[in-house]
């Protein structure tokens, strides 16, 4: 089920219009893309997606749609590519639904869930890439701490990662769980879930170089809106979500001549309104309906003018 559908398609489809554009950036098995088609008639959807298999089984899902939906093997930050190379310049919406997704998690083979025992691959598109095998097999401890501490956001990320060098080599997701596991400190095992989520997560962000991506593809995706357009963004993580933030920010702020200036001669005046107070988190019964939707925090602005 896709994460806070209803309100995702509240916010995109008042700036669609007909003959307009929409774009959903993370395209998945095409959920959203779906409502966003029915909300919109007389709007056409872009949806990129880098996970073929993604592109193949959305594409089937929308096919009753027909020309109406464009994909795009591509990652998100391919945005302004994939826009020239359809001939659109604005776009009415942009939606993207980060993180891993619902194809991805529910396929053990996939190697992105710690649950399952399954080969050590964590790539978003199979097809180009290293695996997250060779992520841990190579990587030397100084790196693999690094990451482990930049996008797992891990306390014990030096023990983590000397313990994932000294058991080396490594081929399947259950064996590094449990080593992970077991180089947490006892006490603090006991709370916030498997100690091995947090490694698991930087791995998988590592591999498919996922927070570079977001950085590029954030202010592209502003860039692209129309005035009146809208931007919508789903997070699951501190990491993109103060990505995200950052990139809203500068779009929201105005005048940034120096303070001791008497009057502005920047000229500058925010290219964005806020649509949704800081994030807003998933209701009671939108978890209890769909329980990966507890750590989806959505941000949403307007474009109001076009830059300076």
């Amino acid at each position: 089920m896709p994460v806070l559908l209803d309100r995702c398609v509240a916010l995109l489809a008042p700036a669609a219009t007909p003959g307009g554009v929409l774009v959903d950036a993370t395209l998945g098995l095409g959920g959203h893309t779906e409502a966003l088609l029915d909300a919109t008639p007389g709007t056409r959807v872009i949806g990129l997606d880098r996970d073929p298999e993604a592109l193949a089984r959305s594409a089937a899902r929308l096919a009753p749609y027909g020309d109406r939906v464009t994909f795009a093997h591509a990652v998100y930050d391919a945005l302004p590519d994939v826009l020239a190379a359809n001939g659109v310049e604005r776009v009415d919406g942009v939606l993207f639904d980060l993180g891993v997704s619902s194809l991805q998690l529910d396929e053990a083979e996939r190697g992105f869930s710690y649950a399952n025992d399954a080969p050590l691959d964590m790539r978003m598109d199979q097809s180009a890439g290293p695996t997250a095998a060779e992520v841990v097999n190579t990587y030397p401890v100084a790196a693999l701490t690094r990451i482990l501490r930049e996008y797992g956001e891990e306390r014990f990320a030096s023990r983590v990662a000397r313990a994932i060098v000294d058991g080396r080599p490594w081929a399947t997701t259950a064996p590094l769980a449990e080593t992970v596991r077991e180089s947490i400190p006892a006490a603090t095992r006991r709370h916030g879930g498997h100690p091995a989520k947090r490694t698991f997560q930087a791995l998988r962000i590592e591999v498919n170089g996922e927070l570079a991506a977001l950085a590029a593809a954030m202010p592209a995706a502003i860039s692209a809106l129309r005035v009146g357009g809208r931007l919508v963004v789903l997070a699951y993580h501190s990491l993109e979500d103060r990505i995200v933030k950052r990139a809203i920010a500068d779009g929201l702020r105005g005048c940034v001549c120096p303070p001791d200036l008497p009057v502005c001669v920047c000229g500058r005046e925010p290219q964005l309104r806020l649509l949704v107070s800081g994030s807003e988190a998933p209701t009671a019964a939108e978890v209890e309906a769909n329980p990966r939707a507890a750590s989806a925090r959505l941000r949403a602005v307007e474009r109001v003018r076009e830059a300076a």
